[in-house]
């Protein structure tokens, strides 16, 4: 019998050798982000125009605008903007957050780029961002299931229990939808759990024909094109009705949240979703690949501390 190769074999990785050969100091990688960003030659982030011309010394930037007279780097708006760390720095950020299937802590970046905690959770909230971006709905069809993240009861302490029960109590609500013929993922964190949130989360995200899956809960009921599975009794597949591939994911997500990260916040929960979201739906490109959308992701977006925070 044949061995069967790792699912995702046919992608093109890349060594942390080949990472440190390809960026091996600020130049080269501000040179990767140039071509990333701007493919077609460099147009002025300000303005638009190409008429660009470059700054022999660099200050205050390298590139000046001879419409609008504006100087510009290749962090001008972007998510990073203003942004103190080198871009070799940034570079590697973003390869060990592509490659981080179950998450990449602040403290391991902070030990793998030599900089602070702080530093290090902010930049991964900032790449984060770049993970953020509309999809076309869904054809279908679509396999539809929600989780629950958040710590064990029995595992906080006693003055944090809230003795309510088992299950998601204390608990924050996830719901995701996966297109079957795109493989592609949408997941977003609810504050309820009732018909009109779950059912709007849906229809915001396919299309009106599509074919829905979803297991029996009785917040779909209702849902046009609606096949169910029957978890309560056993049921895990009924023809072409299943969650598996869903389940797969929040399997995936809970892996990252006991493993690497160990808590989430409810308030940067939806951060983390999309993290996993996003890198599942790159996970067909190769690793410079992933890195590139990430970049051009980032385009036209800003995050800044004290609103992350605030």
């Amino acid at each position: 019998m044949a061995q069967r190769a790792p699912g995702k074999h046919y992608r093109k990785g890349m060594t942390i050798r080949q990472l440190l050969a390809m960026f091996p100091d600020d130049a080269a990688a501000e040179a990767w982000f140039v071509k990333v960003r701007w493919p077609h030659g460099i147009a002025c982030p300000h303005c638009g125009s190409v008429k660009v011309g470059e700054v022999k010394n660099r200050k205050p930037a390298p590139y000046r605008c001879r419409d609008c007279r504006k100087f510009f780097s290749v962090k001008t708006k972007t998510l990073m903007h203003s942004s103190n760390l080198g871009l070799q720095t940034w570079a590697i950020a973003y390869y060990l957050l592509a490659t981080g299937i179950k998450g990449t802590s602040s403290m391991k970046l902070h030990r793998d780029l030599g900089i602070t905690q702080k530093t290090a959770w902010f930049l991964a909230h900032r790449i984060r961002e770049t993970w953020k971006y509309q999809q076309e709905p869904y054809i279908g069809p679509v396999e539809v299931d929600e989780a629950y993240i958040g710590g064990k009861e029995s595992n906080k302490h006693a003055s944090k229990r809230r003795n309510d029960g088992r299950g998601p109590v204390g608990k924050t609500a996830v719901i995701g939808v996966k297109d079957r013929t795109t493989n592609q993922i949408g997941a977003q964190v609810l504050s309820r759990t009732d018909k009109e949130s779950l059912q709007g989360a849906v229809k915001a995200r396919t299309d009106k024909g599509a074919v829905v899956y979803t297991d029996e809960h009785k917040g779909y009921s209702g849902l046009p094109n609606r096949e169910t599975v029957k978890h309560s009794v056993g049921q895990y597949v009924n023809g072409q009705a299943h969650t598996n591939g869903i389940e797969s994911f929040w399997a995936l997500l809970k892996r990252g949240y006991y493993g690497t990260y160990h808590q989430m916040s409810r308030k940067h929960l939806d951060r983390y979703v999309t993290e996993f979201a996003g890198r599942h739906n790159d996970r067909r490109s190769s690793t410079l690949g992933q890195m590139a959308i990430m970049v051009q992701g980032a385009d036209c977006k800003r995050l800044r501390y004290r609103d992350l925070v605030g």
